[in-house]
């Protein structure tokens, strides 16, 4: 019999993208605190890359040591603008200030994956998507955040990408499920071949 998986995150897409992909995953939310850990990570200068695998292996190892005879996914998503991190906007002053500093400029989407067997890491990996926002007006810009507080407040960067926040954007540069926040094809190769699921 396959060991359960378990999914170490509280995000509604990661959870409906592995579902839709034909994946019995159950979802533990793993309670670690990300903004000390990032804050101490920046503070020794690692790299955005390191910080996004970091903060997934966190969640990962948490759930593990409590259900040692699961697979658990852990998974994090970090905003980089050049060496510097986003995270999720406070309020909506923050998301425009945010969305203001992303305009016309180009940003990364790292979104890590680290699964956990029997508290041991057994699989990682960081997917990268480079997206380029085009020069939208202020006037857009304050309609975009109004009529979108509510779901763009749990995404850095304040956008969604799947939502009206694709509108933002002149190129992107990468996989889909990497910029939604898993990266999905990766894992679902590496389950296959430790024939978690059928070949």
């Amino acid at each position: 019999m396959s060991a359960p998986l378990i999914l170490a995150s509280g995000s509604e897409i990661r959870h409906t993208l592995l579902k839709n992909a034909g994946i019995d995953v159950s979802v533990q939310i793993a309670r670690i605190d990300e903004e000390m850990i990032k804050a101490s990570l920046i503070a020794d200068g690692a790299t955005p890359r390191d910080i996004a695998d970091a903060l997934a292996e966190g969640k990962a190892r948490k759930v593990s040591s409590k259900n040692p005879e699961a697979l658990v996914i852990g998974c994090d998503q970090v905003l980089a603008l050049g060496q510097e991190i986003l995270s999720k906007p406070k309020t909506p002053a923050d998301a425009r200030d945010q969305l203001c500093r992303l305009r016309n400029e180009k940003h990364q989407l790292l979104s890590a994956a680290v699964i956990y067997e029997n508290g041991e890491p057994k699989w990682r990996h960081v997917g990268v998507a480079r997206l380029m926002m085009r020069d939208f007006s202020d006037a857009y810009l304050d309609e975009y955040v109004e009529r979108n507080w509510e779901s763009i407040r749990y995404s850095v960067g304040g956008y969604k990408l799947e939502e009206e926040g694709v509108r933002l954007f002149s190129r992107i540069d990468g996989d889909y499920f990497t910029i939604l926040g898993i990266p999905l094809l990766e894992l679902l190769s590496y389950l296959t071949i430790r024939g978690t699921l059928p070949a």
